[in-house]
């Protein structure tokens, strides 16, 4: 089963654009457009990763973030603002709400990516038996 992704964001084309390329990089990617949709999605979708926008009108995306950390069954998923927000306190805040990356938009994909690989399928490390492999 490929690993869930939640888009939210009330930019319904940035949603839509960056859902698809998820998916075309073979993940099982859904967007909503806004906090209160995100919340009811999460119950039955169970996503492994959520990229969330912050600046959203009547739930904010850092709202979002600290009610999907308050939920059980939500305690391991990575919580990635992708957000036009910048400023140092806007990191700062991402990181009192419980978001794991804060990105500044435009999203640069292939950092997008790399966290998100890092959460679903990170590297194992090598064993502890495995022979090491030194040169001469």
């Amino acid at each position: 089963m490929s690993p869930r992704i939640l888009v939210v964001d009330d930019n319904r084309d940035s949603a839509d654009s960056l859902s698809k390329s998820l998916r075309l990089s073979g993940y099982d990617a859904r967007a909503v457009y806004d906090g209160f949709a995100a919340l009811r999605e999460v119950e039955s979708f169970r996503p492994d990763v959520v990229v969330l926008d912050i600046a959203m009108p009547g739930l904010d995306g850092f709202e979002v973030a600290r009610r999907l950390r308050a939920l059980p069954a939500l305690q391991g998923v990575l919580l990635i603002a992708v957000t036009g927000y910048g400023q140092i306190q806007d990191h700062v805040e991402s990181v009192l709400a419980g978001i794991d990356h804060h990105i500044v938009k435009p999203v640069n994909t292939e950092v997008l990516l790399k966290l998100i690989k890092a959460h679903v399928a990170p590297e194992l490390p090598m064993a502890a038996s495995e022979p090491r492999r030194e040169q001469v």
